[in-house]
């Protein structure tokens, strides 16, 4: 075993996060944490990476194994490059033995296998979007531990990574890169699609449980079939338990005559019984809680076009994010942003609800102005000083909701509060509850359009069960930016792609056509941001104009062709046929990730989109190799 936890307790104040966790990790297992927000997941995982004490039981470990935590959020010193990060850390691996030279060397190893190009490894980190931070925390732990963990601890890998990002991770954690790679893993995560292709066990952290957690061998499936049996005999022994507890009360309660042949021993074992009973109705009791009760609150508006756009074009940096963009947004319609991290999305958000001006192109809005909510991606609104009653009650003891009172104890607890909770700082909750205290704050507030930019963060999967619904409810319209793919398949009526060459965009009708779409971005720029084919050169008895113009340029001056090398030459003859033949390929890649059968296996689909992304790659490669046997022979 790489490691082991037993008896595990821990308490905030007077709250107890959880009591008398054990397992254990064996080397490659790849175990994913789930439960309810505040449960203490992402405290159990600093327990496991030996962070953090707990109040009661122990941590063991083999003496010389490697491990490596990465937390939820980064905490880059300003104006720190990725490479200068990950060389930092990588100062304390025994590889480097603390010489700055050989930690800059490996840092810039790692990074580059982790997908880092050179001119990115040297940029601020604040300038980088948060997939790429991310990218660079799991490089500085890599880098930590020489490249190669035996043990990596992973706290929420999936906030903010794009597709793109998503899918290295998964590829990283199931194959490693290269000869990086960390064959056992420990991660909290909440996303589905990425539960379903990583995890090899899932562990769910729940009052619901003896001893606070429940693990099942298998995927996400598996998983939720064993919980549906254990919660089920659970259940059924809380009845037949009830049923003992009433023969014992009619026992108890019968007249002092009938009673002098009472044993103390019956009475004991009533005792017992009645506290095995309170334990079971409690967890049964926290097995049926569910996630938050999400429903956001609709003006009711039915103008057909209460936002639209009309040639939008925004440029950061010199750079254009996106380009000639035209977009209109009626009731009922979800339009989701998709692209790679830094493309543009929560610009395309600022711009279309008026915090920023186009470049080029107009916004329009219906009059009056539509009311518009917002949940933002870092959830910065609310400040950390004020307590959960101010934030998710502004004014007084009560909201007004729906045209009706409620206190803020009945409040809070709908979004899964408890109610010592209200006079604690908002800086001082979990990420999920946090999204939940926006959740909350929003919902007090009719809306026109919802713009929600990664609402899924950090929230449980009960809760992301209940936002898609009340999402889907909403007679408005709604702006979604978000990577979880589960709920893009469920939700968006219509998927803007950015990320294209020179700010080029896609909009197309689901997911499947989206991902094609990046697939093809990534394909151009990899080309060389041209994916077109390259000029064929000119061969000896062609004719006509290609002729000509070469004849005239080496007449005027032009450096004539090179000859290339017997093994080149050979290449080059048959580059052409080769890249037809890859071509093809890459058509019937797309043919295969485009068939209806495959929608509703995401094994076989993954298979399918790996299948075509390496498809295009080759076409790339091929393309790119074309222009560089075209350069020898200039």
């Amino acid at each position: 075993m790489l490691l082991t936890a037993t008896e595990l307790s821990k308490s905030h104040g007077m709250r107890t996060l959880f009591k008398g966790v054990s397992m254990s990790i064996a080397e490659g297992d790849r175990l994913a944490l789930i439960g309810p927000n505040g449960a203490g997941k992402s405290t159990l995982l600093r327990m496991l990476a030996q962070r953090e004490e707990p109040d009661a039981g122990s941590v063991r470990t083999p003496r010389g194994i490697v491990s490596v935590y990465v937390p939820q959020r980064d905490d880059f010193p300003d104006g720190q490059t990725a490479r200068e990060a990950v060389a930092a850390a990588a100062l304390a691996c025994a590889r480097c033995h603390g010489d700055e030279h050989e930690a800059l060397v490996l840092a810039s190893v790692v990074l580059g296998k982790i997908g880092f190009e050179e001119e990115r490894m040297d940029v601020p980190l604040s300038t980088l979007s948060g997939g790429w931070r991310k990218r660079c925390s799991i490089a500085a732990g890599l880098a930590r531990a020489g490249g190669t963990p035996d043990l990596l601890l992973l706290d929420e890998p999936t906030n903010h990574l794009d597709v793109e990002g998503l899918e290295w991770l998964e590829r990283f954690l199931v194959k490693g890169a290269q000869d990086i790679r960390a064959g056992t893993s420990i991660f909290v995560t909440h996303d589905r699609v990425f539960l379903e292709r990583v995890a090899t066990r899932v562990g769910e952290l729940s009052r619901a449980y003896p001893g606070g957690v429940f693990i099942a061998d298998g995927g996400v499936d598996e998983f939720a079939r064993r919980k549906a049996e254990f919660l089920e005999a659970q259940s059924r022994a809380q009845a037949s338990l009830a049923n003992e507890v009433r023969i014992d009360n009619a026992w108890l309660g019968r007249g002092a005559q009938a009673r002098r042949t009472k044993a103390k021993g019956r009475i004991d074992d009533s005792a017992d019984r009645r506290e095995q009973l309170a334990e079971l109705a409690r967890r049964n009791a926290a097995a049926a809680s569910g996630g938050a009760r999400v429903d956001f609150t609709g003006s009711g508006r039915r103008t057909r076009r209460l936002l639209w756009a009309e040639g939008i074009t925004v440029a950061l940096g010199g750079r254009t994010l996106f380009r000639g963009l035209d977009l209109e947004l009626a009731p009922g319609d979800c339009v989701a942003v998709m692209g790679p991290n830094g493309s543009g999305k929560t610009t395309l958000l600022r711009t279309l609800v008026g915090e920023r001006a186009p470049d080029a192109g107009s916004v329009g809005r219906a009059d009056p102005a539509p009311r518009v909510v917002t949940l933002s991606q870092q959830r910065a609104e609310l400040d950390g000083t004020m307590t959960l009653k101010d934030a998710i009650c502004p004014v007084g003891d009560k909201v007004r909701f729906r045209g009706g009172e409620m206190h803020i104890t009945a409040w809070s607890r709908r979004f899964l509060f408890d109610d010592d909770q209200l006079l604690q700082q908002v800086s001082r909750l979990s990420g999920g509850e946090l999204a939940r205290a926006h959740i909350a704050r929003m919902m007090l507030e009719p809306a026109d359009v919802l713009v929600l930019d990664e609402p899924t963060n950090d929230l449980d999967l009960p809760t992301l069960g209940v936002l898609e619904q009340s999402i889907e409810e909403f007679e408005g319209p709604v702006l979604l930016v978000t990577h979880d793919r589960a709920m893009l398949e469920r939700l968006a009526t219509q998927v803007i792609v950015l990320g294209g060459p020179d700010g080029a965009s896609a909009q197309v009708a689901d997911l499947d056509q989206a991902l094609r779409a990046l697939k093809g971005f990534e394909a151009a720029a990899d080309a060389g941001h041209a994916p077109v084919k390259p000029a064929p050169a000119a061969r000896d008895g062609a004719t006509g104009s290609a002729q000509g113009s070469a004849e005239s340029g080496v007449r005027s001056g032009a450096p004539q062709r090179k000859k290339l090398s017997y093994n080149d030459q050979r290449e080059y003859d048959g580059i052409e046929a080769a890249i037809a033949k890859a071509e093809a390929a890459a058509a019937k890649a797309d043919e295969r990730m485009n068939d209806p059968a495959l929608q509703g296996n995401h094994v076989a689909f993954r298979a399918a989109c790996d299948a075509s992304a390496a498809a295009h790659t080759e076409v790339a490669r091929l393309y790119a190799r074309w222009e560089e046997l075209e350069a020898k022979l200039s």
